[in-house]
């Protein structure tokens, strides 16, 4: 079971069920790929109208792999995700609200 109070998000990837959760080494990862200069540089591209699908692959690669996945994108791009792009949109756009959401 996936805990959101942890950052975690569920995503089913070729039939198995992955925990996925943005890490500060997943964040890392992600930067790097995208070429962002900063944290807030790699949000406001997710927040912007100019989304693309390799964004979101590439954000739900490095939640999988903080959640312990061991694949990589290539994987991913080859994976039957349960929901299609619109469950892997959904877990990425969860994984950022709950990556950077402040503790109550």
């Amino acid at each position: 079971m996936a805990n959101p109070w942890a950052g975690e998000v569920a995503l089913v990837v070729d039939g198995q069920r992955h925990v996925a959760k943005l890490t500060l080494g997943a964040l890392a990862e992600l930067e790097a790929r995208l070429e962002a200069d900063s944290l807030a540089d790699l949000v406001a591209r997710f927040e912007g109208e100019a989304l693309r699908a390799g964004d979101v692959l590439m954000l739900v690669c490095a939640g999988l792999r903080g959640g312990g996945w061991r694949g990589d994108l290539a994987d991913l791009l080859s994976a039957e995700i349960e929901g299609g792009p619109l469950e892997a949109a959904r877990v990425a756009a969860r994984l950022l609200v709950l990556a950077f959401q402040v503790p109550r």
